[in-house]
């Protein structure tokens, strides 16, 4: 297998944003779940997603998880490797944004990176190096209130060289609406000023073209699935990559019992929970309980396996950010986020042995432990439920299986019955 492009993201739902976008900008992609083993069969494709669950670990580690999914990707062919972020950009001041791009920029010789979250398709762009949530900067909009990686500062290029070791610069919308050229230029101008990344304004989707021819040219880069999109479509019309239609191997139906997890604690997630509550049995677990050990696994699989026959069910540890908040204050962030993920797992892992094939995870973090409490090794990416979610059918496992995996804001009010109806 020879690649063109090598993709490493950092959480499972973002890999799944981005396979879905290069998927449907005509490159054959797969994603995989960190560093396939040398005995897995992928199919000839043009991208290799590779999914790590490196956003909220500990920096040095998220660095050589991803430095070794580079060397992998390198040596498969790919001459350009993005570092897939979330569109929040989400991160601390400590990491692991700066920290990774740092080290793959060193391991690959880069002189700068362009760095853009922007992705207008789903109302993220950058302007002046601000990111905008819809019409309001980021740290006004209630998507600043990650329990694990609050956003409070929307100005990135602050944020981006609080983490770097290098100088960060800004490309700005005036000189990307100029042209490729343009940008060239002004990145050879940073570039002899020391400033090794550069974040990129993006407000139209004809910037994301632009940016992608760039960026193309380059070695490495770093965005959301917005960067993805430009470089797809880069890699298609220089003729590098020739269009490929989605496979329909990877919707095909399996049948079988259908259950929805939900675990992020979005505005986005919590109207979505509401809403499948009119169609589904929902339960919804006791976060202290969780944490106290009280058995809230078990007590969501007894509760689940006797519904499983007459329909889908739904499991939700979702609270809002005022009990999120009040749960870390009693336990700690990362005590509580760890427990609930895990439990999380555990209740996944169950429903599959209790036969449910069509699974529906929301939530970053969730998606992440869910998928590697199954121990899948990889996806093929089917038909998009909504925006940057894609219908998954695992590979390397026993027996078919559908999931979805879904980034907390992404999805419409009855995105957990638009997912099941098309995951048949």
């Amino acid at each position: 297998m020879t690649l063109t492009l090598g993709c490493i993201a950092d959480d499972y739902t973002g890999a799944s944003d981005l396979a879905n976008t290069l998927t449907r900008a005509g490159l054959r992609t797969v994603q995989t779940i960190g560093i396939p083993a040398d005995d897995l069969a992928l199919p000839e494709v043009d991208a290799v997603v590779m999914s790590l669950k490196s956003r909220s670990i500990e920096a040095s580690l998220a660095v050589s998880r991803s430095r070794a999914a580079d060397k992998w990707l390198r040596g498969r062919g790919a001459s350009h490797v993005l570092f897939k972020i979330c569109s929040t950009f989400d991160s601390t001041d400590a990491g692991n944004i700066g920290p990774v791009m740092d080290a793959l920029r060193a391991d690959c010789g880069e002189a700068n990176v362009l760095v853009t979250p922007a992705f207008p398709e789903t109302g993220r762009t950058v302007y002046q190096g601000n990111l905008f949530v819809g019409a309001v900067p980021l740290n006004e909009s209630p998507l600043k209130d990650h329990p694990l990686n609050p956003m409070h500062d929307s100005n990135l290029v602050r944020v981006l060289a609080r983490q770097s070791r290098t100088q960060v610069g800004l490309v700005d919308l005036a000189t990307v609406t100029r042209g490729a050229d343009a940008v060239r230029a002004h990145l050879a101008g940073l570039a002899a000023k020391g400033v090794g990344a550069a974040i990129i304004d993006a407000v139209f989707d004809r910037d994301l073209e632009t940016i992608g021819l760039v960026a193309a040219e380059h070695r490495l880069s770093v965005g959301a699935s917005g960067m993805g999109l430009g470089l797809a479509r880069a890699l298609v019309s220089s003729g590098k990559v020739r269009s490929a239609a989605a496979s329909g191997e990877a919707g095909a139906a399996v049948g079988g019992a259908a259950a929805c997890l939900a675990g992020s604690c979005s505005q986005a997630t919590l109207r979505q929970i509401a809403s499948a509550e009119k169609v589904m049995p929902v339960l919804h677990l006791d976060p202290d309980r969780i944490l106290t050990g009280g058995g809230e696994a078990q007590r969501a699989l007894d509760w689940a396996k006797p519904r499983l026959a007459a329909g889908p069910v739904l499991i939700a540890s979702s609270s809002t950010p005022d009990q999120v908040t009040a749960l870390q204050a009693r336990h700690g962030r990362d005590a509580a986020g760890h427990a609930i993920e895990q439990t999380m797992a555990d209740i996944a892992q169950g429903l599959v042995k209790s036969g449910v094939r069509r699974l529906v995870v929301a939530g970053g973090e969730t998606s992440g432990a869910v998928v590697d409490r199954l121990k899948i090794p990889g996806f093929l990416v089917g038909v998009e439920i909504a925006a940057g979610v894609p219908v998954l059918r695992a590979v390397g496992v026993e027996g078919d299986m559908l999931l979805a995996l879904k980034s907390g804001n992404f999805g419409g009010a009855e995105f957990f019955s638009d997912a099941l109806g098309l995951m048949r």
